[in-house]
């Protein structure tokens, strides 16, 4: 090895230069120096990178063993904590005596029982691993534990009586889960009151509405003041003419204690054709005085109605609806087709529907399948959405329970139009017994590429919607497996 040769290299020089200094031929001093000169070279040197490389593999090791110290800890916590609980009853791991009850499915029906109860080879469900309590505790009164052993007897009798329950078709079970009817102790009161609790906090809009619109003790009423038209038909060029005077007593939908009204004129079912009168500023008692022509044939006039919208203008956000007021049976009118005044009083309303459409669809329901079918037939003069002057609708169906979706379905996609033809069935599976549970929220929608789909309208059916619908769906129960249908307009969605 070069480092052996070395060695013994520096070792014959030194045995020859202590012969030189035992002979006198060198110095004394100069011999002291070379020995330990030569003593020098022959010690092991180290390398300032030799220093690096100890250094970097002290500090790598150290880390290493701080990193194994880390996995480990997470391991335990993942691991061990979740299989140390898993062992233990609910009582110990809440630090609570309350046992929280597991739901568990039998035959096809869902059924509530406690884990502590154990079942025996004899088909009797036994109270075994209940955690006992001593009758000589102080601290446990005598009452506590009398009425803990009469709610364990209630809770055995309970899961008996579920398991016994028939068993149902399969197709209802999702539904039952959803609505959470599988549990003979369900109590609706506990969704109230977490709805109560969700809205602390939130502005109540209902309490910033004008009071104009209000009664003393706070009850709306239907009228929101009059207006005066002068209604008359011209047989020679069949035209509808009708004109404007004057509205009275009209509502102060501004914080000044004013309003900016004007009127949007209809005559129904056709909402092509729009007049609009002038705005008048800062007035209660606003005078048009402004005539409008539309074109009608005379025997068309029994299936038309003439609507009227009084808005009060905003520049800065969306102009509020006052009320509104419909004109039918022109024929029965006195004076009429002559020169025909009128006064009507002008009905309250949250929104204006009538630039939203109408939709057609039929309702049937078979008891004995459990099944609810929706047939969307066609709508009809549809809001136009798209910048084009048309839409691209289609119908979007949720099964609605408490206010809760359950499920949802929708049709196909009707591109560029205003006057859509569906014919197609939507089906629904409910139970019987709970068919008087669930309503139906129809909306159109306006199918958008790039954004997100807008919402036409809405129409809502079932024993907790308003008129029309719950006419229609009360005339379904009375004769199913019959298809039911009609037509329903459309409203705005309502935000709560």
């Amino acid at each position: 090895m070069p480092g052996d040769r070395e060695d013994e290299i520096f070792r014959k020089a030194l045995e020859l230069l202590s012969d030189l200094c035992s002979r006198g031929e060198v110095q004394n001093d100069n011999c002291v120096d070379f020995i330990y000169y030569f003593r020098d070279l022959a010690r092991p040197r180290y390398s300032d990178s030799d220093v690096s490389v100890s250094l970097l593999s002290l500090v790598v090791t150290t880390c290493g063993l701080a990193l194994f110290g880390v996995s480990l800890f997470v391991s335990w916590k993942l691991c061990w904590v979740p299989w140390r609980d898993r062992g233990l009853p609910d009582g110990l791991k809440d630090g609570q005596g309350d046992q929280q009850p597991v739901m568990m499915e039998v035959d096809g029906v869902e059924n509530e029982y406690s884990e502590d109860c154990v079942k025996e080879p004899s088909g009797l469900l036994v109270p075994e691993a209940i955690m006992k309590i001593s009758h000589t505790s102080p601290d446990i009164p005598l009452e506590a534990q009398s009425k803990l052993k009469e709610n364990q007897v209630r809770h055995i009798t309970r899961v008996q009586r579920q398991i016994t329950e028939p068993t149902s078709s399969v197709r209802h079970n999702s539904i039952r889960r959803q609505m959470n009817l599988s549990n003979p102790d369900f109590n609706i009161g506990q969704f109230q009151r977490q709805e109560s609790l969700a809205t602390l906090g939130r502005i109540k809009p209902e309490l910033y509405k004008q009071r104009s619109v209000d009664t003393d003790d706070g009850r709306k009423t239907d009228s929101c003041g009059r207006i005066h038209f002068i209604l008359k038909f011209d047989c020679d060029l069949e035209h509808l003419i009708i004109k404007i005077q004057k509205a009275q007593d009209l509502p102060a939908k501004d914080f000044s204690g004013t309003s900016d009204p004007y009127v949007k004129i209809y005559l129904l079912p056709d909402r092509k054709t729009k007049h609009q009168t002038k705005v008048h500023r800062k007035t209660l008692n606003p005078v048009f005085d402004e005539v409008f022509l539309f074109p009608v044939a005379y025997t068309e006039l029994p299936t038309r109605k003439l609507h009227f919208s009084v808005y009060d203008f905003d520049r800065f956000s969306r102009h509020d609806i006052i009320g509104q007021v419909q004109v039918d049976n022109f024929l029965d009118l006195a004076d009429f087709p002559r020169e025909t005044k009128l006064c009507r009083d002008i009905q309250h309303v949250t929104s204006d529907n009538v630039d939203l459409g109408d939709l057609m669809f039929s309702l049937c329901y078979l008891p004995t399948a459990g099944r609810l079918t929706i047939t969307m037939i066609k709508a009809r003069n549809l809001k136009a959405m798209d910048i084009t002057g048309a839409s691209d609708p289609y119908v979007k169906v949720s099964l609605m329970c408490e206010g809760r979706r359950l499920k949802k379905r929708k049709t196909s996609t009707k591109r560029n139009t205003l006057n859509p033809v569906y014919n197609e069935a939507i089906v629904f599976d409910v139970p019987p017994e709970n068919i008087d549970q669930i309503s139906l929220l129809i909306a159109v929608m306006d199918y958008d590429r790039v954004g997100h789909n807008e919402v036409i309208g809405v129409c809502r059916v079932g024993n907790e919607a308003e008129s029309l619908g719950r006419d229609h769906w009360n005339e379904m129960l009375s004769y199913p497996r019959k298809p039911i249908a009609h037509w329903h307009p459309l409203v705005e969605v309502c935000t709560r």
